[in-house]
């Protein structure tokens, strides 16, 4: 009786298998940057917040005809009409935190415009330099609030670079709106896109756009 020899793969073949697999999960990764993914879903999150910062403002001041500055601190913001310039998010004027601090909330949030879980963002909880959002606001009283941001992502850098969206927080405010710049325009790696300490950056990302 003839005997039917057993097929199987070579340590050769096998080896090869394996490298090429590898070579194609090296690809993949490549192309998925689990690390860019992240700070794209970081950078959404923080838009959301800043959106939901500045709806909460407009709102108080429909009711209040004043903002949460006006009304902490009447001596140097005498009005609605008077510029805000651009101030960390946590600082109690916002309205967000209280004067004591981020452990209980501000006006935006004793007068039910925020909830308190608010509080617990990222954006608040990350401390006053990376991560966080500053809120300002133009002369007359119908300059818009802005809440800009230092997004993470390259691609979020790149296209407000591309769309000079570009706004820096140092330059303060010309006609009601933000200054934009093409200081940052050398790329996402530009040195303006860092925060340090509790200084405002010189390139950062606003709402509304």
């Amino acid at each position: 009786m003839r005997r039917i020899a057993a097929k199987g793969f070579t340590l050769v073949e096998l080896l090869i298998v394996i490298a090429l697999l590898g070579v194609i999960a090296t690809i993949v990764i490549a192309a998925i940057n689990p690390i860019e993914q992240a700070n794209r879903a970081s950078d959404s999150g923080m838009k959301a917040d800043a959106s939901g910062l500045v709806s909460a403002l407009q709102r108080y001041y429909t009711g209040h005809n004043d903002y949460p500055w006006t009304v902490i601190d009447k001596t140097n913001y005498p009005s609605a009409e008077t510029a805000f310039a651009f101030t960390n998010a946590q600082n109690a004027l916002v309205g967000l935190c209280s004067a004591t601090g981020c452990t209980a909330g501000g006006e935006l949030i004793t007068a039910n415009e925020l909830q308190t879980a608010f509080l617990s963002r990222k954006f608040v909880t990350a401390g006053t330099s990376a991560g966080s959002i500053f809120v300002g606001k133009g002369t007359t009283a119908s300059s818009t609030v802005f809440a800009c941001w230092v997004p993470k992502s390259n691609s979020a850098k790149q296209s407000a670079i591309a769309n000079d969206k570009v706004v820096d927080l140092t330059a303060g405010f010309t006609a009601g709106l933000p200054n934009y710049t093409s200081n940052c325009d050398a790329g996402p790696d530009a040195a303006g896109w860092t925060v340090t300490g509790s200084n405002l950056p010189t390139c950062a990302e606003c709402v509304p756009e």
